[in-house]
């Protein structure tokens, strides 16, 4: 019995990776225009791949923020940072967060779009 052949990428022009996943390997061989991919496929339309790129690398940074969020308040509990400090880290995380919201309005997304099911590990924030 042969394994079945995935198609490969072996360029580095963004369309041509499109052009590969759109196909569908063992689907299909050509996309259908207008079509949307089959549950659990990815959706690489070109004209998107900029803001799910965006959307990915915003995800990323509010989970850092999340998390550095996180670390502030048990530093703040242990009591080793002084009342500067703390006013320092509140106006950055502040600040933070803002920006983060501003990049969110960017890409058009909504704050759930930021949230990503990880199956039975539950939301991602």
């Amino acid at each position: 019995m042969n394994p079945v052949e995935l198609p490969r990428v072996e360029s580095e022009a963004v369309s041509d990776f499109v052009k590969v996943m759109q196909a569908g390997p063992l689907l299909r061989s050509r996309p259908i225009l207008g079509e949307q991919p089959p549950a659990g496929r990815l959706n690489l339309d070109a004209d998107d791949v900029k803001n799910g790129l965006g959307q990915l690398v915003l995800t990323l940074v509010k989970l850092l923020h999340e998390l550095l969020e996180r670390q502030a308040l048990r530093r703040i509990d242990a009591g080793s940072l002084s009342d500067g400090e703390i006013e320092r880290l509140g106006q950055t995380l502040m600040r933070q967060a803002q920006e983060i919201e501003r990049l969110r309005k960017e890409f058009n997304l909504e704050e759930e779009d930021l949230n990503l099911d990880l199956g039975p590990l539950g939301r991602l924030l």
